[in-house]
């Protein structure tokens, strides 16, 4: 080294996150807000799915994030694990965050990593056991324990779970909410006292809207956003909406509903639109990009799913300004307070269900001091730097980090 030369300075630590796949849901969208928001100067970010990475890893806008897909088989693929190894071992991480039951069999691999730190995140349970009760799968998270030093929960409903359930230690367990990206969701129109949609007055057009939707008169519009699977139960909504018009057939001509999304359910959910012969009344808007202006069309905001974490499109409809109706299932609770920033139902009711819609698009004015009393509360409590503080925090203390408390703070 010549005299006078300086010494590079060390990278930042490196966190490996391993996922199933890098597509479209709340677990994929938490964890691109994260790495996006994360300072490079305290932490370098890999994604590994076992599968395989779709157009949402176009969502990254950190720079240097490598993306890898192992392209598991279905089934006990061996040679996934051995293609996993190979990878941990070049990219030798400082810790290994694994989010979900598909991933969490891998934490083993990290056993092999002298001085790897290793999390475990829970977003959800599985599909196949939504209330929690597999007693295979409590058995794979507790035998794994011992090799994880952090489980974090993102809600109070799984923390608790994995603890009185599971029988994963107290001190293992953190519990941090996702956030909310405040300055793409936000109330359009909510200035002295004007509700989102002032009342279901405005007539928002948006790209790929039927012609004639709204119908030419005063309408309320009904509406969900996620993946058209069975665990959200989209199902139920269509059931629930027929339901109402069927039952006040004045609203027929007022009251309309957008699905948002796409999946493996939509061809069952098309014949369904059309067995209830409510076609003209519903808009199947798929996958869109532009889903603020698709919440500024809505009244209300329904989540009818069988399980959820923590639902980041209820945290973006509250931000919205906008009522929620919504299962009382999983995490659901802790963001619906019932009666004040929306309604909760029971799961799979589908006159329950029809009853709330019915209670919030005939009460306006219900609907404008719910909105109100839901962008208080996620503003107050939802924030993704507070949410990306918090994981940081998570890692600094596993890795000996000791940072003044104002970095935490991004500027």
């Amino acid at each position: 080294m010549h005299s006078g030369s300086v010494a590079a300075a060390p990278k930042p630590p490196l966190v490996v996150h391993v996922i199933y796949a890098l597509g479209t849901g709340g677990l994929e969208n938490g964890l691109v807000n994260i790495i996006n928001r994360c300072p490079p100067e305290r932490y370098r970010h890999t994604i590994i799915c076992l599968t395989r990475s779709e157009e949402f890893a176009g969502r990254i806008r950190m720079p240097g994030v490598e993306v890898i897909e192992l392209h598991k088989k279905p089934g006990h693929d061996l040679r996934m694990y051995w293609r996993l190894w190979r990878t941990l071992r070049r990219l030798r991480p400082a810790i290994v965050h694994t989010r979900n039951l598909a991933a969490l069999e891998t934490q083993a691999l990290g056993l092999l990593l002298t001085g790897c730190k290793r999390v475990h995140g829970e977003h959800g349970r599985d599909v196949s056991d939504l209330d929690g009760s597999n007693s295979k799968y409590k058995l794979l998270r507790r035998a794994l324990s011992p090799l994880i030093h952090r489980f974090i929960a993102v809600s109070r409903d799984l923390a608790d779970w994995l603890v009185t359930a599971v029988g994963i230690p107290d001190d293992k367990v953190v519990q941090i909410y996702n956030g909310v990206a405040h300055d793409r969701f936000s109330p359009r129109n909510m200035k002295n006292g004007d509700s989102c949609r002032a009342s279901g007055t405005a007539e928002i057009a948006v790209s790929g809207m039927p012609e004639g939707f709204w119908g030419g008169t005063e309408c309320r519009v009904v509406g969900t956003v996620g993946r058209l699977a069975a665990v959200k139960d989209q199902r139920t909504l269509l059931l629930a909406f027929a339901e109402v018009l069927r039952s006040s057939p004045q609203q027929r001509n007022s009251l309309r509903c957008i699905l948002v999304g796409d999946g493996p359910e939509r061809s069952a959910l098309e014949n369904l639109i059309a067995e209830l012969g409510i076609e003209g009344s519903v808009w199947m808007a798929g996958d869109r990009d532009d889903i603020p202006e698709l919440l500024a069309c809505l009244d209300v905001f329904v989540l009818p799913s069988l399980g959820e974490g923590i639902s980041n499109t209820v945290l973006e409809a509250m931000a919205s300004g906008l009522p929620v109706v919504a299962t009382r299932v999983g995490g659901n609770p802790e963001l619906v307070e019932d009666g004040v920033t929306g309604l909760l139902v029971p799961v799979g009711d589908v006159t329950a269900l029809a009853n709330a819609l019915l209670t919030l698009v005939e009460d306006p004015t219900q609907c404008e001091q719910m909105a109100h009393a839901a962008v208080r509360r996620v503003r107050r409590d939802f924030d993704w730097e507070r949410t990306v503080s918090s994981y940081l925090q998570v890692y600094d203390d596993l890795l000996g980090c000791r940072r003044p408390p104002e970095s935490m703070d991004r500027t």
